[in-house]
């Protein structure tokens, strides 16, 4: 492991390699990428356009891209840069990137749902236009990349391309707001988490939560491990939590 500079965690990537070894990477606000049992190919620590909100690996997990909240996307190791909203007007922030799974093109989504796509990514829809009850958290590609579900922090899920509507919180007291969403890479459905670490599987295995549980600090994001067997939570404080064959080897 890296030693971290000051900052809160903002996003983790879990990566294996073709050996079978298996890690993750945290990305802080400040741009510094954090390597547990995993390679760093170099971070932004230093001067920044906007925060650093998301990580995202290439699908051989030898490179990773960064993205900011201003729309910047930047790429390490072997991860192309296919182009970026830099210099563009948008109507809300960046809050996520999700990568196409032969890793030629992303989504960047802001948190009214605009989607701006880049390389091979397809356009399949937005809610850029729509009126919201909450604002968008999370994207997550459906298998094969031909659509994405969008989450909502109220649990509204909102379906694009292939992507099936299989439920959502939309209609549920919740403790704690949605913040992100992962497909199960087997394509049986997904997975949401609340700040409080509630889990929400629909059509996807449930591994556990910290639904019940005191936390050092609120959870940011969740990812799958590689084989989508498990995820890891990641809090605001670094601290990052695994489930199911997830390996936990470290955190902040």
């Amino acid at each position: 492991m890296n030693q971290p500079l000051p900052g809160f965690a903002a996003s983790i990537a879990a990566y294996a390699d073709q050996a079978g070894c298996a890690g993750y990477r945290i990305v802080t606000v400040n741009g510094h990428v954090v390597t547990f049992d995993s390679a760093s190919y170099g971070d932004l620590s230093g001067s920044l356009p906007g925060p650093v909100i998301a990580i995202a690996d290439t699908p051989d997990g030898a490179g990773y891209w960064l993205a900011t909240s201003t729309g910047t996307v930047h790429a390490f190791g072997d991860a192309v840069s296919y182009g970026d909203m830099s210099g563009q007007h948008l109507n809300g922030r960046i809050i996520a990137i999700a990568v196409t799974p032969d890793g030629k093109g992303y989504w960047l989504v802001a948190n009214d749902g605009g989607i701006f796509t880049f390389g091979d990514a397809a356009f399949f829809g937005s809610t850029g236009a729509m009126k919201l009850n909450q604002p968008i958290v999370g994207i997550a590609p459906a298998p094969g990349g031909t659509g994405y579900w969008l989450v909502a922090a109220d649990g509204g899920v909102f379906t694009f391309g292939s992507a099936a509507f299989l439920g959502s919180t939309g209609g549920m007291h919740l403790n704690r707001p949605i913040v992100g969403i992962t497909a199960d890479p087997a394509g049986r459905g997904y997975r949401m988490v609340a700040s409080d670490g509630g889990i929400f599987s629909f059509g996807a295995q449930f591994f556990g939560s910290l639904g019940n549980m005191p936390l050092s600090g609120p959870i940011v994001t969740m990812a799958p491990s590689t084989d989508g067997n498990g995820y890891y939570m990641l809090g605001l404080d670094g601290a990052v939590y695994a489930f199911g064959d997830a390996p936990f080897v470290g955190s902040l």
